[in-house]
């Protein structure tokens, strides 16, 4: 029999490892070509009519590379297209938000002490405000506001941090700055796929038939893509906060967002800045530095905002209602709850590790999954076996959680 807690963690995984591979890709090419573009030598007087060049080495090999402004006289039949490294990027990460966020809705997106919606209500409101986020973003740059780009930069800044305050409002601390990575990343994506992508095609196009293709679809694309290279920073933080509480889990998780946004301005204006020839504004470090300290501090407020119930309710009932959980319960008590507490026992250790608290009983129900999959089936918990559980412990872990899935 096929165990399937075993194997949705392990597509879950696959599905990680491809969104952390297309991700690379995506986000290497744009910062490469950012870099490229901002330090061209526009100086030269080229024969060919290209906008600028510069001359790199790699590889043990040299590159001589022209942009042109517009286009070529002539169309090169090789052209490549940069778009499926964004595209699988953003596929393989909604379908990472459907299997933990989604699938797992009543464990990892609704928390009752924040908003007391039904999973059905939640998965439906994350799929409006990423739908919301993109309608709103490409309306306010295709308007008149949109002009100056500052002004627009500026107004993107007080929606994301609104988008912040609102996610953090009905989800779980955890969901919440996972979607607001997830709301900037679709922006980033659609950019490349309704703006960015068609634009570069009407200019082939008009090539091709011979006509002088229209400079604004240029600018246009170029407008789009700063925003991708400000935008990106910020949202590997969001996807990376769920591993660390202090993140995701304090009181004051959507100021810490906010934040985090500004940390992405500091540090992609210095790189930018540098590779434009234009000075080496160290004052961003020290600006940077300043913003994490407060981040940090930050997060030192309550990491909860309200106690959870000491009964099992909900989705963690049948755990708590299987054959042997009473067992599991002194267990877990006995191995992980001296590290897994508000107020852990361990030595050196301020916090339980990723948030996740084991003293009650809707705790412990409520990560039944998590205990199965890693001090049950795996030997991952407790680590280096340091409150040394028995193997026969274990197999009651097993039972338990086989019980109460069948």
């Amino acid at each position: 029999m096929y165990d399937l807690a075993a194997i949705s963690s392990w597509i879950e995984f696959a599905v990680r490892w491809v969104h952390v591979i297309t991700g690379i890709a995506w986000i290497g090419s744009s910062f490469y070509f950012i870099a490229l573009d901002l330090g061209l030598h526009r100086d030269r007087n080229l024969a060919s009519g290209a906008d600028g060049e510069e001359w790199q080495v790699h590889g043990g090999g040299f590159y001589h590379i022209q942009k042109y402004l517009i286009a070529p006289e002539q169309m090169p039949g090789d052209l490549i297209w940069f778009k499926w490294e964004s595209y699988a990027t953003w596929l393989s990460g909604f379908a990472l938000l459907v299997l933990v966020y989604y699938l797992g809705a009543e464990f990892y997106l609704v928390d009752p002490s924040v908003a007391d919606i039904g999973t059905v209500q939640a998965v439906l409101i994350s799929l409006a405000s990423l739908t919301f986020g993109w309608i709103a973003y490409d309306q306010i740059c295709k308007s008149k506001f949109g002009d100056d780009n500052t002004r627009l930069m500026i107004l993107l800044y007080v929606i994301l941090v609104g988008m912040a305050y609102f996610y953090t409002s009905v989800f779980s601390g955890r969901a919440a700055l996972l979607h607001l990575g997830a709301f900037t990343a679709t922006i980033m994506s659609a950019n490349v796929f309704f703006i960015i992508m068609p634009n570069q095609r009407i200019v082939v196009a008009d090539l091709q038939a011979g006509r002088t293709p229209d400079a604004k679809y240029g600018k246009i694309a170029k407008q789009r893509s700063t925003h991708n290279n400000y935008l990106t920073l910020p949202v590997i933080f969001m996807m990376l906060s769920n591993h660390y509480p202090l993140a995701f889990a304090s009181e004051m998780n959507w100021l810490i967002a906010a934040l985090v946004f500004l940390m992405g301005v500091t540090i992609r204006h210095y790189f930018n800045t540098v590779h434009m020839r234009a000075g080496n504004p160290i004052w961003t470090w020290l600006v940077t530095a300043l913003i994490f300290v407060v981040i940090m501090w930050l997060s030192t407020a309550p990491m909860f905002q309200a106690q959870e119930r000491e009964e099992a309710h909900g989705p963690a009932l049948r755990f708590a209602q299987a054959e042997g959980f009473a067992d599991v319960q002194d267990i877990v008590m006995g191995r992980c709850s001296m590290c897994h507490a508000a107020e852990p026992a361990w030595e050196g250790m301020h916090w339980p590790p990723k948030g996740v608290r084991l003293e009650t009983e809707h705790q412990i129900a409520m990560a039944a999954k998590e205990i199965y999959l890693q001090a049950g089936l795996t030997h991952a918990m407790p680590p280096a076996n340091l409150s040394y559980m028995q193997q026969d412990e274990r197999a009651q872990i097993i039972a338990w959680y086989t019980a109460a899935t069948k």
